[in-house]
């Protein structure tokens, strides 16, 4: 019930935490995600009984949207030219930390009262997180001296554009922030759901919708993985364990490739989704069918790169057609998009296993179809990036 209750209210709260970043501006909004986030895992620390424990858990669950907070910031600092390579590389730094915090995790709670431990840990983890957050140079002057500085070098990894951009979107999310925050909450209240509205009314309902069939899709891949592979092959649970710890380090070095590849495609996003969708769905299909271990992990190995790579390009879609000014609304809505895949996806799987150890990723292949379908579609509007307003705009 605890677990469910954390889900429910990080799906319902991600779009109007993202939209409430776009209102007071990602400095302020990330300093509270984060400290309201130490102060959970405090009273987790502190918990004696099951009452305090569930309380611990509501502050987290509201307010753990950092890392689209911090998607949404750098689509702010950089050109869209440029957003995939740095989403490529800030998905990769994720993903280490995925891989090593249940490690460290697991090693810290063997200690003699290692639970609690682990929570304050967690918690003077994001306390130092935000002490960096305060520290980073935020004001006008700070990006014009920065700016000032690159263009002096002239080996700076973005363009002059970017450099352009930042001094600009500085001085502006700097005013609107400075105007925002000072606004009395039912204000901001009324802001945010006008905002959401906007979204909810605008011509964005075919991206979500690719974003939700490609995250159910994979998500019925990894689901019941390790039951899978042992009805069908009958290897230990231990092995997937391992497989699914490679491919984990795999999509790392895919993020830290998807610069040289999006360079190959030309900065393409439309195309390059639809070829690792494409990908994606015949893996998938792959792993369905295969007759040997070997065959499932050739589909892990190339599935790594081409969730990836999908990934980030989704949400280069979404900033792309709906614009940099909605960037933490979106982000929030296509967050809560991916927890309503991650609810729906184990109750398909149950019911698919139930008649064959394959019906979960043959269902993701049909359900990867469609979202292909819906791209071809679609075409146009994606080719002709940037033409669909929200309504508020």
């Amino acid at each position: 019930v605890l677990g469910s209750l954390y889900g429910i209210m990080q799906l319902f709260s991600s779009t109007f935490v993202g939209c409430w970043s776009d209102i007071v501006g990602r400095r302020y909004s990330l300093l509270a995600c984060i400290l309201l986030s130490a102060l959970g895992y405090f009273l987790l620390g502190i918990s004696t009984t099951v009452l305090l424990f569930a309380i611990s858990r509501v502050p987290v669950g509201i307010f753990k949207h950092t890392l689209s907070i911090s998607k949404a910031l750098l689509s702010d600092l950089v050109s869209e030219r440029d957003r995939p390579l740095v989403m490529g590389r800030f998905n990769a730094a994720s993903s280490v930390g995925f891989i090593l915090g249940p490690v460290v995790g697991g090693y810290l709670t063997e200690w003699e009262d290692g639970f609690y431990r682990t929570s304050f840990i967690c918690a003077s983890i994001f306390l130092l997180n935000a002490g960096l957050v305060w520290m980073l140079p935020w004001s006008e002057e700070n990006s014009g001296n920065r700016e000032h500085q690159q263009a002096t070098k002239g080996t700076d990894s973005f363009s002059a554009k970017a450099n352009c951009d930042l001094h600009v979107k500085s001085a502006t999310n700097g005013a609107v922030a400075s105007n925002s925050l000072f606004q009395s909450p039912w204000t901001q209240v009324a802001t945010v759901l006008r905002r959401i509205k906007g979204i909810a009314c605008s011509d964005l309902w075919d991206i979500f919708l690719v974003r939700l069939l490609m995250s159910v899709a994979i998500l019925l891949y990894y689901s019941n993985f390790s039951l899978a592979l042992e009805e069908r092959f009958g290897v230990k649970p231990l092995f997937a364990g391992y497989l699914m710890s490679y491919s984990s380090a795999l999509g790392v070095l895919a993020g830290c490739l998807l610069g040289p590849i999006t360079r190959l495609y030309q900065h393409n996003t439309y195309r390059l989704l639809l070829h690792s969708s494409t990908l994606t769905c015949t893996l998938i299909l792959l792993y369905a069918s295969a007759l040997s271990i070997w065959l499932v992990v050739l589909s892990s190995t190339f599935l790594a790169f081409s969730t990836t790579i999908g990934r980030t390009c989704i949400i280069d879609l979404e900033l792309s057609i709906g614009g940099n000014e909605a960037s933490g609304t979106l982000l929030g809505v296509g967050q809560s998009v991916t927890s309503v895949g991650r609810i729906v996806a184990p109750l398909l799987s149950g019911i698919s296993q139930e008649f064959s150890p394959c019906g979960p990723p043959s269902l993701g292949v049909g359900l990867a179809l469609v979202a292909i379908l819906v791209m071809n579609v679609n075409k146009q509007k994606y080719c002709s990036r940037g033409n669909v307003k929200l309504k508020n705009q």
